[in-house]
């Protein structure tokens, strides 16, 4: 279950891998890459079939994140996110973020139940821009709505 402590915690950190960035620069991954890069944080893109991202070096794989993430933010399908997780545990990385605005997004159950059976960390089914401070208007009022409807994680 996602808590504020675990988003808090995850967003508390500045190095983080970003697995599954679009290489479509107007897709909503990249604009949240964008943003997560203009607040300070130490963001690596993993990717295997690109080089980088707005100019910042990408690796093909979480292993290859030197020196290691202090958390991996996945933007990746469900089907990929196993695998990842698995990665993101071999590396020593503890926190997760499983990203998702709609559909299951990154979300696994069975990554979710890894990660917590091996005591990862992890955010499962939240958007970033909805919990960092001083966000956007729609994203304030995406939580707003949340909040209302009691699915804002307490």
């Amino acid at each position: 279950m996602t808590t504020r402590k675990s988003i808090d915690d995850f967003l508390g950190v500045k190095r983080l891998a970003v697995v599954g960035v679009s290489r479509n620069p107007r897709n909503f991954t990249r604009m949240l890459f964008r943003e997560l890069r203009s607040r300070g944080y130490d963001v690596v893109p993993v990717h295997p079939g690109a080089a980088d991202f707005d100019g910042v070096p990408a690796v093909r794989r979480v292993s290859e994140v030197s020196p290691p993430a202090d958390g991996a933010l996945l933007l990746t399908t469900p089907e990929v996110t196993g695998e990842v997780v698995l990665e993101c545990h071999a590396a020593g990385i503890r926190r997760i973020w499983m990203y998702r605005a709609t559909g299951a997004g990154a979300v696994s159950l069975q990554a979710v139940e890894f990660c917590e059976a091996n005591g990862m960390s992890v955010v499962a089914g939240e958007c970033p821009f909805m919990f960092l401070p001083d966000t956007a208007f729609p994203h304030r009022l995406h939580a707003f709505c949340r909040k209302l409807v009691g699915s804002y994680p307490k």
